[in-house]
């Protein structure tokens, strides 16, 4: 039988955090970078702040990219990437010119912030999501929720049959994506109060 939820552990920050907010939850979870135990996992997290590269390499230095790419296209586990772990499941990024997971047609840009003044880099603060899609991650969301954001680069998705839901920052741009199992949010549902908790039950409940 599938263990707990298993959140990557590629050495990059924000893991803890994570952890914890799990086990408020009551939901069981546990920090691994053992491929056996992600092959036994239920459901993964690839959650992240750091640079772009560093999680690519991390995750390759650590022997996880095949059994991550296993559990996620071919036994269809579910995942959930938040932040830096979302951004790393597309193809490329400008962080670094590096070629992510590239589980979706999209691309990892910086912000092209025309009024600096106003809008800060990186984006930190509250936002609310204009949601495209009933999915059943972010059931019981209202679009007056805010969420928690933290970062300097966001994804650009070629295929908007992909977005389930987006933010403005001075532009529009996607804060969340999913393709059947495979789930990303630019957003910190362990930052983000109880409509945090909400998205990260409903996750544990797919």
């Amino acid at each position: 039988m599938p263990s707990d939820i298993i959140i990557i552990d590629h050495g990059l920050g924000n893991l803890r955090s994570v952890k914890r907010k799990f086990d408020r939850l009551g939901i069981p979870a546990q920090i691994s970078a053992d491929p056996e135990k992600i092959c036994c996992s239920s459901k993964l997290v690839l959650p992240g702040v750091g640079h772009f590269s560093s999680g690519m390499r991390n995750l390759t230095s650590r022997g996880l990219l095949d059994v991550i790419q296993e559990r996620v296209l071919s036994a269809k586990t579910p995942i959930l990437g938040i932040c830096l772990g979302m951004q790393l499941m597309a193809k490329h990024s400008e962080e670094g010119d590096v070629t992510g997971l590239g589980w979706f047609d999209a691309d990892v840009r910086r912000f092209r912030i025309q009024d600096t003044q106003k809008y800060k880099v990186p984006h930190m603060g509250w936002n609310s999501l204009q949601i495209k899609k009933d999915t059943e991650l972010l059931r019981g969301t209202a679009e007056d929720e805010l969420f928690y954001f933290a970062h300097s680069y966001h994804l650009v998705c070629h295929n908007n049959d992909d977005v389930i839901a987006d933010t403005e920052y001075e532009y529009r741009f996607v804060a969340g994506i999913q393709k059947d199992n495979i789930i990303g949010v630019q957003f910190h549902p362990e930052k983000s109060h109880d409509q945090g908790e909400v998205l990260l039950r409903n996750f544990a409940g797919m």
